[in-house]
């Protein structure tokens, strides 16, 4: 898998709190099965899947790459608590930190894992086993992002045209940039450029938090420095949830105007 990122739970009543997809902890746990037992993961979700995994009891530090149903906090608030009550049981598609295994599972038999998902203080500490790596290949895909669009003038594509975006965006900022009208760069922050861009840097109090990952980008303009802000996240509506940025912002303005999956 490219990487792990979107988590979710089963949601209770509306009242309560909710852990959403995109919204939840960055760590889960196995609970509810035997000390004498394993717990099944499946090719699929759903029972009727063959078993090709299984993890242990008492595993800690669980990954969870997308879950079905999947809902946005969109979806959740549209829905009354009947129609929750109707959508079908939820399997999660999970992993271990160590990517050792993976597999579908019954959502019943996780929680979420608080202890192994603690903020991260700086960037050279981990929230969880295998977040540095995660942080890397966020830096790594925007700078790719600075580069495509650094070489474009020369005929290189463009990472803001929308036939090339999806290797950097989320679905919904790919359908956004097709009707953004002309203007200000997302990646600049501005329409002209001249100057230089720095390296990705993670954010020094809280690099990544509930599977998002933020970055900074200080760019040089005509003199002037401003900074752009990356948040990136697994993008579940592509073919193995990857990385993908789901929003940029500048001190002002940002794109898209609201938040896409």
């Amino acid at each position: 898998m490219f990487l792990i990122g979107l988590l979710a739970v089963l949601l209770p009543p509306l009242s309560a709190h909710a852990d959403i997809d995109g919204h939840g902890p960055d760590a889960w746990r196995v609970v509810g099965v035997a000390e004498n037992d394993v717990l099944n993961a499946r090719m699929g979700p759903g029972a009727d899947y063959p078993v090709i995994e299984t993890f242990a009891h008492d595993a800690r530090s669980l990954k969870q790459i997308t879950c079905v149903p999947y809902y946005t906090p969109a979806h959740y608030f549209k829905l009354s608590e009947a129609e929750h009550e109707a959508l079908p049981a939820r399997w999660c598609l999970m992993q271990t930190a160590d990517l050792g295994k993976a597999g579908w599972v019954a959502q019943r038999y996780l929680k979420p894992d608080y202890t192994a998902s603690a903020p991260i203080a700086n960037t050279s500490e981990s929230a969880t086993p295998g977040s540095d790596a995660l942080i890397m290949r966020a830096r790594d895909l925007v700078r790719t992002l600075y580069e495509w669009a650094e070489q474009a003038p020369a005929g290189g594509p463009h990472p803001l045209d929308p036939a090339h975006a999806g290797q950097f965006f989320s679905v919904g900022v790919v359908e956004a940039m097709k009707a953004r009208p002309p203007g200000a760069s997302p990646l600049y922050g501005a329409q002209d450029f001249d100057g230089s861009v720095s390296e990705p840097v993670p954010d020094p109090d809280q690099p990544m938090l509930r599977g998002m990952i933020t970055l900074h980008v200080d760019i040089v303009n005509f003199g002037q420095t401003r900074r752009a802000i990356f948040r990136l996240r697994a993008d579940p509506a592509r073919p193995g949830a990857p990385l993908r940025v789901f929003r940029i912002e500048h001190e002002d303005w940002a794109f898209p105007e609201t938040s896409s999956n």
